[in-house]
């Protein structure tokens, strides 16, 4: 199981980042470039990428690629770091249901896949490549091949719990994506669980998909918080 991280180190950044913007920018507003707003506000560019972040999954901001980060919605300071206390703290739950269901639903999909299941976890894996290749995290590619692995599982019941915490994983694919080298490497990791489930092999899927969802767990937000 995760740990859970302290709140204290986040709070500043969040504070950081809200403190001097808070009577300046209105929604619609794009984010000066990381390097500027972090001259501007005397944080490291890590430390401010690492806010962003937590700001984007909670839909704060908006991050598109060539489009940089704009503010989709006001917060106050007190509420800025009231939300993003809540995503670190939620992030441990998040982890643990997502290796509950998708370890067990990895094994089923390699026993119970159809050659159209397949081309859809194939076409998740190319389009996941296509984004990166483009300059971009990956998440969209990402999500499809979930999905596609769930949708081979063939299991209504673990197909509506995913459903259910969608939003939640999506917090965490977010998050996850968003550090150096991560979108690539979990790509390699899609590869690895597609293959196995490609011949079948539900033990392998299983630990293919063990080791990618402990991938996605090591994220800066909790290695810096604790």
């Amino acid at each position: 199981m995760s740990s859970r991280p302290s709140s204290p180190p986040l709070l500043r950044k969040a504070r950081a980042t809200f403190s001097p913007a808070d009577n300046e920018m209105t929604a619609g507003d794009r984010l000066p470039a990381e390097r500027d707003l972090a001259a501007k506000l005397g944080v490291s560019r890590a430390s401010l990428s690492q806010a962003l972040v937590a700001l984007e999954v909670q839909g704060v901001l908006s991050v598109r690629h060539g489009d940089g980060a704009v503010l989709v919605r006001r917060l106050t300071e007190e509420r800025a770091v009231e939300a993003l206390r809540e995503h670190a703290n939620r992030i441990p739950d998040i982890i643990d249901a997502r290796e509950a269901l998708e370890v067990k639903l990895a094994s089923l999909a390699a026993m119970r896949r159809t050659d159209a299941d397949m081309a859809a976890i194939d076409n998740a894996i190319a389009t996941m490549k296509s984004e990166i290749e483009a300059g971009d995290r990956g998440v969209v590619g990402d999500e499809m091949f979930h999905e596609a692995v769930t949708a081979a599982a063939r299991s209504s019941l673990l197909a509506k719990l995913m459903r259910e915490i969608s939003g939640l994983i999506r917090e965490t694919r977010i998050e996850s994506l968003s550090q150096e080298d991560r979108p690539r490497a979990s790509l390699e990791g899609h590869r690895r669980i597609a293959e196995a489930v490609r011949r079948r092999d539900a033990r392998e899927a299983s630990r293919a998909m063990a080791d990618h969802l402990r991938l996605v767990s090591d994220v800066a937000l909790l290695r810096d918080s604790n």
